[in-house]
């Protein structure tokens, strides 16, 4: 699939559901959601981010997103819980190599949202659209170590571990090892028969 067809998709976001969630473009409303899960420590502990220094930097960040989104630079979704209305966080593609149809997903949740399964649900909708709507043909998710629950994640959805760089990114003033997993379509179609 072409670039150019890549960010036709993502320029206007397609709204998608799944059992609990929905999955639809972020909002400036999403900022004080967003900023509620931002702030904790405990939700970037594994991530290359930082905590969200002020509900302004979150609102910021949300204008930047939607700033991205025109030119569909931007391929992340809010995550949305059906029952509450709550932004709860994101999902979606990280890197997309649209010559050899390789896609990287990431996830962030509220930790009040962690242990219901709803990052597993969010993701395997990611993974769905990127090998249905996006021809991929493999999806990977990459994981600091010691991040044994997004571990857990990609393992349920079907990934296959690849193993660790180690040191491979400096991150918080530390260097971090990563690990990968990954999924291809063959392997995606094969789960869902």
């Amino acid at each position: 699939m072409k670039l150019n067809l890549i960010r036709k998709i993502f320029t206007k976001i397609p709204t998608l559901y799944t059992d609990r969630l929905i999955l639809r473009e972020m909002r400036r409303s999403d900022a004080k959601d967003m900023y509620e899960y931002s702030c904790n420590p405990k939700t970037s502990e594994f991530l290359l981010w930082d905590v969200h220094s002020s509900p302004e930097f979150t609102k910021e960040f949300i204008d930047y997103v939607i700033s991205k989104y025109r030119y569909g630079d931007y391929n992340d979704w809010a995550l949305v819980h059906k029952e509450t209305g709550k932004m709860i966080g994101t999902a979606g593609f990280t890197k997309i190599d649209e010559e050899n149809r390789v896609a990287e997903i990431g996830y962030v949740l509220n930790p009040d949202f962690w242990g219901m399964g709803l990052a597993t649900e969010a993701a395997g909708e990611v993974i769905r659209f990127g090998f249905e709507s996006m021809n991929m043909h493999r999806i990977e998710a990459k994981f600091m170590f010691g991040n044994d629950a997004s571990l857990a994640v990609m393992r349920k959805l079907g990934m296959k571990f690849e193993g660790y760089q180690r040191d491979l990114l400096f991150v918080k003033g530390r260097y971090r090892t990563i690990g990968t997993a990954s999924i291809l379509k063959s392997e995606y179609y094969q789960e869902q028969d």
